[in-house]
């Protein structure tokens, strides 16, 4: 038996109480349909299998969630920083003794490779754990002096929080909004993303097994224009952490502004990698591909943008070429495949529109550009693609196309680099590739992005900041700012003279 069989087989068994109980909300501790009694389908991109059933949580179902979490909040916060790091300490433990079967959960679910996806609940206890260990400080706040003053400040828990997540790489995302939300003492309402909901339904029993209060996470599974809606308009809830696609995050702030709810977006990019003639060549073409190419394309981190010193240009793109050609496209259980099937047939149909849309424009198709059938029929399965000959009026370098899919545009001068690497309406992250430290240190002073990675992939800090600018989000994940949005911040001024105080009316 090939490991794509064994694999498969192991699949199966995990996959098998979906298919029989479908995926149920859950809400107060308890689970159940949705009160319509609706259900929607998930099904696997690698063959369009049935996975499961899944409840269609609408308006009322919200509203039960938010009252629950707001029924929880007042003993979840009151509870010690150190007995909420235990808690969250058993929850990363039970990720753990899961790995496995939230991973090959994940891989049929979203159609993300298992090379990847062994890693995801690894990094997800690690995120439990990072906030678990931050969770006794997140009140502490500052001595501030003054003149006849002393100046304390504290911070408390916003209440409950309403967290959407995206589609892609689901389950290590959730944990990345939660388990800081939970550390600070906010219960939760979990919107997952409808195309891929299995891992969702994971967590939410290991926290709960883990000893995690019933009412403080709820899960709600549902679509964005009834289940989202509401989530993002319920008056209990206080703030929105979202993670997802610009026009969606553009929708959630207009509907969350009656409520003055506060919002934290993580939304599209369209991210630069810039490799001058002095970098170490091979070194970055490995980057640049592992960049776009790993998670299938469907990551915001992604650099989808490869802009490279004319004078090196086309001996670098063609490196980037071969490399392209020989990375292997299968099923996402087979240890051996990087690029698996695109998570749906609408976000598939999304990014063979822009093959048409590139080489209408005038862009030269240098590997890839299509739908692979034969053995892959009936799944979502695209090959890796390369454009080149591009420049920066065309779509596929200015829209975010989230697949497989990379554009080369040369530039002759570091002037001209930022200006097509900044001519983008996102801004979350850019890659420089160059040997010039003081080039370095100018370029990306200028690069308008939240995240810049220098001589590197991206490779995450957690107590660094994460976040983008213009059109690719608002605010910053990680360390103490995940504490900055789910918690409000109070000063107490004390007195230490007996300052004169003006006299009004005596």
């Amino acid at each position: 038996m090939s490991d794509l069989q064994q694999n498969l087989a192991r699949a199966e068994g995990y996959l098998a109480r979906f298919a029989r109980d479908g995926v149920l909300n859950h809400i107060g501790g308890v689970s159940g349909p949705a009160d319509s009694g609706e259900t929607f389908e998930t099904r696997s991109p690698a063959d369009g299998r049935l996975l499961a059933k899944v409840a269609r949580g609408g308006a009322s179902d919200i509203d039960k969630a938010a009252r629950a979490a707001k029924a929880a909040f007042r003993s979840w916060a009151a509870l010690s920083g150190a007995d909420r790091r235990k808690i969250l300490h058993r929850i990363a433990d039970g990720i753990v003794a899961r790995a496995d079967e939230i991973a090959f959960t994940e891989c049929m679910d979203t159609g993300q490779a298992l090379r990847f996806m062994s890693k995801a609940a690894l990094r997800g206890a690690e995120n439990f754990r990072f906030y678990a260990d931050k969770a006794p400080e997140a009140r502490d706040g500052q001595s501030i002096q003054a003149p006849g003053q002393v100046n304390i400040t504290t911070r408390h828990p916003i209440g409950p929080v309403g967290v959407i997540t995206p589609w892609n790489t689901p389950f290590m995302l959730s944990t990345w909004k939660i388990a800081p939300a939970l550390a600070a003492g906010c219960t939760v309402v979990h919107k997952p993303a409808e195309f891929s909901p299995l891992t969702a339904r994971l967590l939410v029993e290991i926290a709960e097994e883990a000893g995690l209060p019933k009412g403080v996470w709820n899960l709600v599974n549902g679509f964005g224009e009834d289940a989202g809606k509401a989530l993002t308009m319920h008056p209990d809830i206080k703030a929105i952490a979202f993670v997802g696609e610009s026009r969606t995050g553009s929708m959630i702030m207009r509907q969350g502004s009656d409520t003055l709810k506060r919002v934290h977006f993580e939304l599209g990019g369209k991210n630069p990698v810039v490799v001058f003639a002095d970098a170490d060549l091979e070194r970055a073409a490995d980057a640049a591909v592992f960049m776009i190419y790993s998670l299938n394309g469907e990551r915001c981190t992604s650099s989808s943008r490869l802009l490279v010193e004319e004078s090196i240009h086309d001996a670098f793109v063609a490196r980037v070429a071969e490399k392209a050609a020989r990375i292997k496209v299968g099923h996402p259980l087979d240890p051996q495949t990087v690029i698996g099937p695109l998570i749906h047939e609408v976000h598939e149909k999304k990014v063979l529109s822009y093959f048409d849309i590139a080489r209408e424009d005038g862009a030269t198709l240098a590997v890839g550009g299509q739908k692979l059938g034969g053995e892959f029929a009936g799944g979502h399965y695209v090959a890796p693609t390369l454009f080149t000959g591009a420049n920066q009026s065309m779509r596929i370098a200015q829209e975010e196309i989230f697949g497989p899919v990379l554009t080369a545009i040369p530039f002759r001068t570091e002037e001209e680099a930022l200006a097509i690497a900044n001519d983008v309406e996102y801004g979350l992250t850019g890659y420089i590739w160059t040997n010039d430290v003081t080039r370095a240190f100018r370029f990306s002073e200028g690069l308008e992005a939240g995240m810049i990675w220098v001589n590197s992939e991206n490779v995450r800090h957690l107590p660094t900041p994460f976040g983008g600018v213009k059109n690719s989000g608002i605010g910053r994940d990680g360390g103490d700012w995940s504490f900055d949005f789910y918690m409000e911040t109070k000063n107490i001024a004390f007195a230490t003279v007996a300052h004169a105080i003006p006299k009004l009316g005596g």
